[in-house]
């Protein structure tokens, strides 16, 4: 038998849990051709949900998905590598047709193939050379729009890790060369996300900003604890074995509704139940996953400075009044002007997230609890 509960990876079908109002939301967006932009942090589901929504559509043969990770893209060369080749690979089945499409659309453009073991494993890519002659950027920019034409076809092209566009230099040059491209297409719709709320925000937010109400905004929130309760008693049976609706309420409440933690736990509780899981082996299985994290976390607080340390260990106690001087002193935290400081500093690595209501949290519930406990 197979493993239950699934992270780390997409989660789709019966491992998939909850959701319902946003998935709903994403489909009719998709299909209405509004531009939607996620956010949350990582490991909270966010490429599932957009996954499991896009599968939803998928027998509407009008429908045509495209999928970008745009991660390891530093420049804006490689952003239009990958954004070309994706749109290419998505719109053609076979490698003859992408070569006669990259030449028929990007005719200044060079195909790139390489194989692997098997036609399976075939990689499909595009080659520019700047330095060669002058390319125009309309092209790359423009060929949603142009196959979706073309072909009268719907396209959704999906960008995750949108927020590193950011780091590009003369990124706002860049994002006015996507912005004034994009809100012209009618055949396309763009889901464009990613963890770093405070960057995301910045582009999409800010008035002087030219992504400014490009599309609606998602902050996708945690899953509620009733769902997880309900899903982890359901996939236990499923399972052949058992767990209370308590034990299940234990396993959620540990990894405070946190998505990748709670199947991480649910799983690791699973493997050590025979037939009837309790709340000792939840335990057991919750000790063993800090364990397990304990050497990544000493490592994480060897990065830091002693305000960063002394401003997360604030931040976990509950404090709010960072300026005040009662919590300055307490936390050693230095003048009123270092809270800025700290909180940039923190949130660029992602240790700590400001939600819409201005309240600072610790990103990974497993984290906060090490660092109170161990």
């Amino acid at each position: 038998m197979e493993t239950p509960f699934i992270y780390g990876k997409i989660a789709d079908g019966m491992d998939f849990t909850d959701r319902i109002c946003e998935t709903e939301l994403l489909v009719n967006n998709f299909k209405g051709l509004i531009n939607t932009i996620i956010i949350s942090p990582r490991r909270w589901g966010k490429t599932s949900l957009v996954n499991k929504a896009l599968r939803e559509i998928e027998a509407d043969k009008k429908y045509i998905s495209v999928n970008i990770d745009t991660f390891n893209c530093k420049t804006e060369t490689e952003f239009y590598n990958m954004f070309a080749s994706a749109i290419l690979k998505a719109t053609t089945s076979k490698v003859e047709e992408f070569v006669s499409s990259a030449k028929k659309y990007l005719g200044n453009f060079f195909p790139k193939i390489s194989l692997g073991d098997g036609i399976s494993n075939v990689e499909l890519s595009l080659g520019i050379d700047f330095n060669k002659e002058k390319l125009s950027v309309d092209e790359i920019l423009d060929l949603p729009q142009k196959i979706a034409v073309e072909r009268k076809k719907k396209l959704i092209v999906c960008i995750d890790e949108f927020q590193n566009i950011c780091l590009y230099p003369d990124s706002v040059d860049f994002q006015k060369k996507l912005r004034s491209h994009w809100q012209k297409h009618t055949s396309v719709c763009y889901c464009l996300y990613g963890s770093k709320r405070h960057m995301l925000m910045d582009i999409f937010g800010e008035y002087s900003n030219p992504f400014y109400k490009f599309g609606d905004i998602v902050f996708l929130e945690k899953i509620k604890e009733p769902d997880w309760i309900d899903f982890i008693v359901s996939t236990f049976r499923r399972t052949g074995k058992t767990i209370s609706k308590e034990c299940a309420k234990y396993i959620a409440n540990l990894t405070d509704c946190h998505p990748y933690y709670v199947q991480q736990l649910a799983q690791q509780s699973w493997l050590r139940t025979e037939k009837e899981c309790s709340k000792e082996i939840v335990e057991g299985a919750f000790t063993g996953i800090v364990g397990q994290l304990n050497l990544l976390f000493c490592n994480l607080l060897d990065s830091l400075v002693v305000k960063q340390i002394n401003f997360l260990k604030a931040v976990n106690n509950g404090e709010e009044a960072f300026s005040s001087k009662n919590v300055l002193e307490r936390y050693d935290l230095g003048t009123s002007a270092n809270i800025k400081i700290l909180k940039e500093a923190l949130l660029k690595k992602e240790l700590i997230d400001i939600l819409p209501s201005g309240k600072i949290v610790l990103q990974d519930p497993m984290f906060a609890y090490w660092l109170k406990n161990q």
